[in-house]
């Protein structure tokens, strides 16, 4: 089996190499029950913290597994543009599927959002069961897609708190706006490189009074086309826009 068809799985232990580590119960389960590996298979393993590690199976003991953690492979590149997402929070499998593919075309950090027309409710436990379940679909996404850098999910907060920070190069999708994305200027970079902030509303969007907050908070409304998108098709349409406006869905040259 070649090196790129190799399983990954995520750990939440930091990762050496040449050490030996007994896998959290969840990577165990994908690994034993759903891809059937077994004592001297072959598998990648990563932190979240921007190397995948080859690893083997060395011991299988009831439900825990045993691996030795091999070399480290290259880092992950630093992205050509860190992208922002703050979406409104809609009702389950919408909200999951805009996080997973955001995570999939190259967000970086994503904050979710209550906003006037939210209809989903959350408080306490299902809260925190709620950000669990985001956190794991981000962490598969990463296991999918390849990527070693686990974007950053924040803590739910009103979009009124959210906007009262400063989002470099905002940008608020709305389908009433004039502008395009290829209508902009290039995200200015700052210290920590190329940045964008992108806003979108829940079902039903943005109040009148939210979109006027967020352009008094400099962002710039902007339609993706003649289309009005669902809220889980949004973010991926708009990324992956941005990605290949100023992102790496570019062909980037080498500099070395």
């Amino acid at each position: 089996m070649s090196e790129e068809r190799l399983p990954r799985v995520y750990t939440n232990q930091p990762l050496a190499a040449n050490t030996e580590i007994e896998l959290q119960p969840s990577a165990t389960k994908h690994l034993q029950q759903v891809l059937r590996l077994r004592r001297g298979d072959h598998f990648i393993v990563f932190d979240g913290h921007g190397h995948d590690f080859a690893a083997e199976i060395k011991d299988l003991r009831g439900t825990n597994l045993i691996a030795c953690v091999g070399a480290a492979g290259p880092p992950e590149p630093a992205p050509a543009l860190r992208i922002h997402l703050g979406i409104g929070v809609s009702k389950g499998e919408r909200m999951e599927f805009a996080i997973q593919k955001a995570v999939e075309v190259g967000v970086t950090e994503l904050t979710p959002l209550w906003t006037g027309r939210s209809v989903v409710k959350l408080d306490g436990e299902r809260l925190a069961r709620k950000i669990t379940r985001w956190q794991g679909i981000i962490i598969s996404a990463c296991e999918q897609s390849g990527r070693r850098v686990l974007p950053r999910l924040h803590q739910p907060v009103k979009l009124a708190d959210w906007l009262a920070h400063d989002h470099p190069c905002g940008v608020l999708l709305d389908h009433r706006a004039e502008a395009t994305l290829h209508q902009l200027p290039p995200p200015v970079p700052n210290q920590t490189g190329n940045q964008i902030t992108l806003a979108i509303g829940p079902e039903g969007g943005l109040s009148p009074e939210e979109r006027a907050t967020a352009m008094a908070k400099r962002f710039t409304p902007v339609r993706l086309g003649p289309r009005i998108l669902r809220t889980e098709t949004a973010p991926l349409a708009a990324i992956a826009a941005i990605q290949t406006l100023w992102g790496d869905f570019r062909d980037i040259p080498d500099t070395e």
